[in-house]
């Protein structure tokens, strides 16, 4: 593994799954700070509850580390405390997008100047594969064995299109279109939101025959395209829609 000087090496190797995109985002995360000049003193990450919430702690600078839902408003208080930092939110779709997605739609509202980046696997995936609100319908998860009855939420068309803020999907093997995405996000005084969407192994794909994680990650990305810079995306599509007010 590449060490970077934005990562504590004396916590490293990652405690996720092998072969979850998590790793993979980490390591994208670490290198664009390092190639940008992103350092503890002029960045901070703040971090949820579930898998992604352990995400904060890898890196080497001051970071927050909150209560289920809450990473939002932590990381807006701390943009107003100081509007010189640089702030990432890292967070996952069960936390964003549930106890959180109030928090999320204000601060868009708001355009406060906030980086989000949201780890979307479409299922609750440290507390056992449970349906979450980005599951797709009729999916199959420990709580709808069934299939999902209920519609997914759209992050775009929910927390993004209504106040034209920057929005970008990607997956973790998309890695030159995620540097692009930080780079616009960067690039604007708006709130930004990121999301990147991958397959929970351990919790999901391995319940329903499953063998290989990577394989698995690697079979979910070519399911979608990418578009890069566009005014429009499908659910199976990839891409930047590059709005501000």
């Amino acid at each position: 593994m590449k060490k970077y000087k934005a990562l504590k090496t004396n916590r490293l190797p990652f405690s996720w799954c092998p072969g979850c995109g998590i790793n993979i985002v980490t390591m994208h995360l670490a290198k664009y700070f390092e190639d940008n000049d992103f350092t503890n003193k002029n960045t901070s990450i703040i971090s949820g509850i579930g898998c992604s919430g352990r995400f904060a702690g890898y890196f080497n600078m001051d970071t927050m580390h909150t209560t289920h839902g809450r990473a939002i408003p932590i990381a807006e208080g701390l943009k107003l405390s100081n509007p010189k930092l640089n702030i990432v939110v890292v967070s996952g779709d069960g936390d964003l997008l549930s106890i959180g997605l109030s928090h999320l739609i204000h601060t868009a509202r708001r355009n406060t100047n906030i980086k989000v980046i949201c780890l979307n696997n479409s299922i609750y995936a440290m507390t056992g594969g449970q349906t979450s609100p980005s599951t797709p319908k009729n999916k199959i998860t420990t709580t709808s064995p069934q299939g999902n009855p209920f519609k997914f939420i759209n992050a775009y068309e929910i927390v993004c299109k209504p106040f034209n803020r920057l929005y970008a999907r990607l997956t973790p093997l998309t890695k030159k279109l995620f540097y692009k995405a930080l780079d616009f996000a960067f690039k604007t005084t708006n709130f930004s939101f990121i999301e990147i969407v991958f397959p929970c192994y351990e919790n999901d794909l391995r319940r329903y025959g499953g063998k290989n994680p990577m394989n698995a990650l690697r079979t979910f990305s070519k399911a979608y395209s990418e578009k890069g810079i566009t005014n429009k995306l499908e659910n199976k599509q990839l891409g930047i829609i590059k709005n501000y007010e």
